[in-house]
């Protein structure tokens, strides 16, 4: 059975500055790396456990996930957790891998 992908209020807010600062308006591959993108985070609807725990899981005391989605030579973070009740895959924030870890209670 399929999952349905939802974006929290801040992973969607991540997602819309990472397409200005990419200026996906303005560039035809910036715009297919976004798009990449977009489509990886949805693949999480058929295998979301295929990708590993995030680090930060044992600080939060959740079991966070994160998919990771390469740019040349940077690497972004999808960083998601899992609600089997619902079928749910809930995308709390998307992150450059160089950032500190997510804080608790993301």
């Amino acid at each position: 059975m399929a999952y349905v992908v939802e974006l929290t209020l801040r992973a969607e807010r991540d997602f819309d500055h990472l397409y200005q600062r990419i200026s996906a308006d303005d560039s035809a591959q910036a715009a297919r790396w976004f798009n990449g993108l977009e489509a990886a985070i949805h693949t999480l609807e058929r295998l979301p456990r295929r990708c590993p725990l995030a680090p930060e899981s044992k600080r939060a005391k959740r079991r966070l996930r994160h998919l990771l989605h390469r740019a040349k030579r940077d690497v972004y973070r999808v960083i998601y957790e899992i609600d089997e009740s619902r079928k749910a895959v809930r995308v709390l924030t998307i992150r450059h891998a160089a950032m500190d870890a997510l804080i608790s209670g993301a």
